[in-house]
């Protein structure tokens, strides 16, 4: 199966990291593991600061379409796609490229991971969310990586689309088997990486602050890795719990997942988080998490499986679940093993390359199907 992948809020070549970028290069990944040929359709950046940014992309996405659909939509071209897939598509990161493309071409449109918010229909969002409405309509297929995002999207998708489950997953090669074997003595090692920049970020490290603030009567330590234009305000908020926290910058993936690898406990409240993929990484290795339920968390952690959700967005429920975590060795070591056979047995590249090709080949049936009617 030939497919062509485009991410419009980041391409899956951006230089700086981010967990949208991890997850195109994983979706490739999945798709490449079950055979598919998959080719980086653009890489146009259609993330839109404002509103009023639409018009100018519309330009550069039309003669991008144009290029693509030339080369490709031609019965002589040397490449040809049988599906267009879309990563990631909301109000802020439209494909302007991908829907004209298909048809053209005559092909199924895929997307993986939408959301479509009816309350953006009365704000100056509201053009740019109709070229969502329209992608999701046309949209064969929707792979639904974040369950709340469901209700939001099946109104506005076709009378032919599939939605189907595609639960946020890892290339388990990625993260080599560094797990802890035994709990070291002294202090009990706090973990998180983030980065660090406005908005749900720099909330998620106030109220980490303010959580252990809470607990400042037990014996732990917190390493943060991380950086950006925020940094010092997440120093700032940190500042009165002294010593016990020790900024570490960014690192590179190896250091990473070293430092995950031999903590106790990987803390992150995740607000506003689609689901956040450094949880997957952490459990991988091995490493329970302690988050809260909000957002799109409960998709990638497990309450009391494989790790703590408090249950409520404020520093006391949070700093309740910490407290937990820190005076329980039993519950870490339950929770770290149930952590590790999670992602093994359900979140592997394996059972998503699966799920992929299955949706993409029904996709396609119905399409020929449809064509010769």
């Amino acid at each position: 199966m030939r497919i062509a992948f485009y991410a419009p809020m980041k391409p899956p070549d951006h230089p700086v990291p981010s967990g949208d970028r991890t997850v195109a290069r994983l979706l490739m990944k999945a798709l490449r593991r079950a055979g598919c040929d998959v080719q980086l359709a653009s890489d146009l950046r259609m993330f839109l600061a404002a509103p009023e940014a639409l018009d100018r992309s519309a330009a550069l996405a039309a003669a991008e379409a144009s290029r693509l659909a030339a080369a490709w939509c031609r019965p002589e071209a040397e490449w040809r796609p049988d599906v267009w897939f879309t990563y990631h598509l909301y109000y802020k990161a439209p494909d302007l490229i991908g829907p004209e493309v298909a048809r053209t071409c005559g092909v199924p449109y895929a997307v993986a991971e939408a959301s479509y918010a009816g309350k953006r229909d009365a704000t100056a969002w509201r053009r740019a969310q109709a070229h969502v409405g329209a992608a999701l309509e046309q949209a064969a297929v929707v792979f639904a990586m974040n369950a709340v995002d469901t209700p939001g999207i099946r109104p506005v998708t076709g009378p032919r689309t599939e939605i189907v489950p595609l639960p946020p997953f890892l290339d388990l090669d990625d993260w080599p088997a560094l797990r802890r074997t035994a709990q070291s003595p002294g202090p009990v090692r706090l973990v998180t990486v983030a980065m660090m920049r406005g908005g749900a970020k720099v909330e998620s490290y106030r109220l980490l602050a303010a959580a252990l603030h809470e607990v400042r009567d037990q014996d732990w330590t917190l390493d943060v890795v991380g950086d950006g234009d925020a940094r010092s305000d997440v120093e700032k908020a940190f500042a009165t719990l002294g010593d016990r926290v020790a900024f570490h910058g960014a690192r590179d993936r190896g250091d990473v997942a070293r430092m995950i690898a031999n903590a106790d406990a990987f803390v992150w409240p995740g607000i506003g988080e689609a689901f956040g993929m450094v949880y997957l990484e952490a459990q991988a290795l091995g490493v329970p998490v302690v988050a809260i339920d909000t957002a799109g968390v409960s998709n990638v952690v497990v309450h009391d499986r494989t790790g703590l959700l408090a249950a409520s967005v404020s520093p006391e429920a949070y700093a309740g679940a910490i407290r937990r975590m820190i005076e329980d060795g039993g519950t870490r070591a339950r929770l770290g093993a149930g952590a590790a056979a999670f992602v093994s047995e359900e979140r592997g590249l394996a059972q998503a390359a699966q799920t992929l090709t299955s949706a993409l080949t029904r996709a396609r049936a119905r399409s020929a199907s449809h064509d010769g009617t």
